[in-house]
């Protein structure tokens, strides 16, 4: 038997498709009002969606979470829509891949700015309402990255280790407030994303010798996988729901890894 989460307002970002789309059918599944956010206008076709397929009680709203106006304005309409703000997930993130000597300044304070500040301002504007109902979970997207830094991604790897950092300090601050906060570390997972990564991964790792095809670099590093497959957003979900919970109460300031068995720790 899952979850339940009725009556309860959950508010995720980067919900458009992927982990966050995942996420959000969890959710949805479990009876939770849903506040679903994206930078892409995709997010409404999303909300659609899901309200076809589960209930009504689910809405959506375009934002950047490095705009504070809109952030601001995303967790006001999610609390006067529902009265409550229970669950926030932070999963907006980016990602480019290039070499240090070609990537330029915009480019790594573009993505620190999406997947750290980010995550920074929406924990904060959630944790308002939190604060005041004196209870709320916080829920970070971090990535394997978070862990262990990858060639060619330094600005990744800098803003998924930097959540944890964001995740660490605040459960200290609000857990007076039965506010819990933590953070989890999808590693290999079926979305665009990880398209995107075998493409330009790919392209950068061939040699003369070896010349990476579509999904051969993927297919070789899930090799690596102690489970031996990439994961799924339902794999994400599943996990976040825990959290979530009840059940994760007595739980605060972890980070926890979704990858497989790919990285221990």
């Amino acid at each position: 038997m899952g979850y339940v989460f009725e009556n309860k307002t959950v508010v995720i970002t980067g919900a458009a498709k992927g982990i966050g789309e995942g996420i959000a059918r969890k959710f949805a599944d479990a009876g939770a009002n849903l506040v679903l956010s994206d930078y892409s206008a995709e997010v409404i076709e999303t909300a659609e969606r899901l309200r076809e397929e589960y209930h009504e009680n689910i809405i959506s709203f375009v934002a950047d979470v490095t705009n504070e106006e809109q952030v601001t304005e995303l967790y006001s309409l999610a609390h006067r829509t529902f009265g409550s703000i229970d669950v926030s997930i932070q999963n907006a993130g980016i990602i480019t891949i290039d070499r240090f000597d070609k990537m330029t300044r915009q480019e790594f304070d573009n993505v620190l700015s999406v997947n750290t500040t980010g995550v920074w301002l929406c924990c904060r504007e959630a944790a308002k309402y939190m604060v005041k109902q004196q209870g709320g979970r916080l829920i970070n997207t971090s990535s394997g990255q978070g862990r262990v830094g990858f060639i060619y991604t330094p600005h990744y790897a800098a803003s998924k280790m930097g959540v944890i950092g964001i995740t660490q300090s605040l459960a200290l601050e609000l857990a007076q407030h039965n506010i819990t906060v933590n953070a989890f570390c999808p590693g290999i997972i079926e979305t665009n994303m990880w398209d995107y990564n075998d493409r330009v991964w790919g392209e950068i790792l061939s040699t003369p010798e070896k010349q990476y095809k579509k999904g051969e670099l993927m297919d070789e590093w899930v090799q690596g996988i102690p489970l031996k497959r990439a994961g799924k957003p339902a794999d994400v979900a599943g996990l976040v729901a825990f959290l979530a919970s009840e059940d994760a109460a007595y739980i605060t300031g972890q980070t926890i890894n979704v990858d497989g068995g790919l990285i221990m720790s």
